[in-house]
């Protein structure tokens, strides 16, 4: 018994390291500041929430609807191109929320090219016309809804193609038509799936920075990098990002209950496929009509504006995309992901491993203790980068403390500021996208075939180089491009703990974005657009083989 506590205790030590963060804050809302409360309550506290409530139900609303409408069209209908949209519609994915905001502001703000192009052609002045104004609440939801809605589009497609051919034909014989057939049958057989969908866009609603602050529209997500980073107010920050993290519990919480109050059944694949419905005429140009409206406003009208702005720059005789400023941003970037990638996925197949290990030996071990290492990502970054903070600052206090009595001049921080302290936050943020690559691809591994490889001799190092790398690999290769991806995109941990000075492409095209420079902003915002791109092909290139599969 002692022997197996001890086997376990680094993943333990593992757990505790990646929960800190969030412990700490939620231990904060336990010594209630009164004072504190009050002010918050009577300044920003009431509007904040109204705000990041209001744009989370928007934001939810507007995907779900897109979301599902696109995804049922493409399953259920065949017209021209559905076989490309049915991919080509998973793009925005891509595309980081505060890159969409500043490209669509800037396009149709007044002074804007297509107000401009208005007033040039038909001889309008500001009165003589009325345009919806992007740069409101609205246009924050509408730019967050086409950024996010593939979240929703991916898992209602999956689940509609799941659906046999003859639960749908079993409700054209009770009398039910297309539409009806789809709101009785087909919506209530995907409503899982979708449920979780809209959780996920909840929940990067709830944690977006970028945009919002684009938008100049206050969040909680928000304040709490304006109170610590500008205003100073650490104390105010510490007790939003508490509040942050109940809502986030609260969300993790409901899409487990969702998951295991689930009764819906179906054949899946062992039953006959559903066959689409050949639309014909002005039906089916109106349905290829609505799915390129939805891939041009999410998708090609940004990267031509963007693509348009680039070229522009680089013709500029003073601006190269090799200048050294650039080259040095793109070196942070690169550098900050492939270390970030690089022990989150280390970490993960550890603990992967771990739960495999006591699986098979029957450990009576809390499952769900290794499950919250993956609990990082319900919250938002500005959230995660204070409870790093929260940890590390003390470490370095008692350190710098104990070196200054030893007569140790000179002794800096070890921790607040540099790239560990970042490389933390990312880890925590990320786990999940490491660890269920890889443990989904650990399960796969038959323990019969570590059983055969020890009957020859084999030990235990041999067998993982041996048997498990190369039947893990691609899920560590998956594991680590999406942590990489993810972490060239993040901005709130990056704005909050990155070493002085050092400046990444999310980074630095936030800041030229917010100052009013987009043409400058576009080549790192193309950059992380194209880097975007991998694991959204890499989600198509799965798709294609279940499909081919089944």
């Amino acid at each position: 018994m002692i022997r197996t506590w001890l086997r376990q205790l680094p993943i333990l030590l593992l757990t505790i390291i990646l929960l800190l963060p969030i412990g700490v804050l939620t231990l904060e809302l336990i010594t209630i500041d009164v004072p504190l409360w009050q002010r918050l309550w009577s300044t920003i506290l009431p509007r904040t929430l109204w705000n990041t409530f209001r744009l989370a139900a928007g934001v939810s609303i507007g995907t779900l609807i897109i979301g599902v409408a696109s995804a049922w069209l493409v399953t259920a209908y065949e017209f021209p191109g559905r076989r490309w949209f049915d991919h080509l519609l998973m793009l925005p994915l891509a595309i980081p929320g505060f890159i969409m905001g500043f490209v669509y502001v800037s396009m149709f703000e007044f002074a804007g090219p297509v107000q401009t192009f208005l007033r040039t052609q038909f001889g309008w002045s500001r009165d003589d016309y009325w345009f919806p104004n992007i740069a409101s609440p609205s246009g924050l939801i509408l730019v967050l809804t086409l950024v996010l809605y593939p979240y929703v589009y991916v898992l209602a497609r999956s689940a509609f193609r799941e659906q046999a051919a003859n639960t749908l034909e079993a409700a054209n014989v009770l009398g039910y038509d297309g539409l009806q057939a789809f709101r009785r049958v087909a919506l209530p057989l995907a409503r899982p799936q979708i449920a979780v969908g809209v959780l996920l866009v909840t929940m990067e609603s709830l944690t977006d920075y970028g945009t919002v602050s684009y938008f100049g529209y206050p969040t909680l997500s928000e304040r709490i990098i304006v109170l610590w980073n500008t205003s100073f107010d650490s104390a105010s920050a510490t007790e939003l990002a508490g509040i942050m993290v109940v809502i986030a519990l609260g969300l993790l919480i409901g899409e487990r209950l969702l998951r295991k109050q689930a009764r819906f059944y179906q054949q899946g694949s062992y039953g006959r496929r559903m066959n689409r419905i050949q639309l014909r005429g002005g039906k089916a140009w109106l349905a290829s009509l609505a799915c390129f409206g939805l891939l041009g406003s999410a998708f090609l009208l940004p990267v031509t504006q963007l693509s348009i702005w680039t070229f522009k720059r680089i013709q500029e005789p003073t601006i190269t995309v090799l200048s050294e400023p650039f080259l040095e941003y793109t070196g942070h970037t690169l550098r900050l992901g492939l270390i970030g990638a690089a022990i989150t996925v280390l970490i993960a197949l550890a603990v992967a491993y771990t739960n495999r290990r006591d699986s098979i030996q029957t450990v009576n071990r809390p499952r769900w203790l290794s499950r919250l290492v993956t609990i990082g990502y319900a919250m938002p970054g500005a959230v995660i980068a204070i409870g790093v903070l929260t940890v590390v600052n003390p470490i370095d206090g008692a350190v710098t403390d104990f070196a200054v009595s030893l007569g140790w001049d000179g002794f800096g921080y070890m921790l607040t500021g540099t790239i560990i302290a970042l490389v933390y936050g990312y880890s925590v943020r990320f786990m999940v996208l490491g660890y269920e690559s890889i443990s989904a691809s650990v399960d796969k591994v038959k323990p019969t075939m570590e059983a055969a490889a020890r009957t020859m001799g084999a030990g235990s190092g041999r067998i993982f180089r041996k048997i498990h790398i190369p039947l893990v690999r691609t899920g560590i290769g998956a594991g680590a491009i999406l942590v990489f991806v993810d972490t060239m995109k993040e901005l709130p941990i990056t704005l909050l703990l990155r070493p002085f000075g050092m400046d990444t492409l999310a980074v630095r095209a936030h800041l030229l974005s917010v100052e009013g420079f987009h043409e400058s902003a576009a080549i790192p915002a193309l950059m992380i657009l194209i880097s975007g791109l991998i694991p959204v092909f890499l989600l198509m290139r799965i798709g294609e083989n279940t499909e081919q599969a089944t």
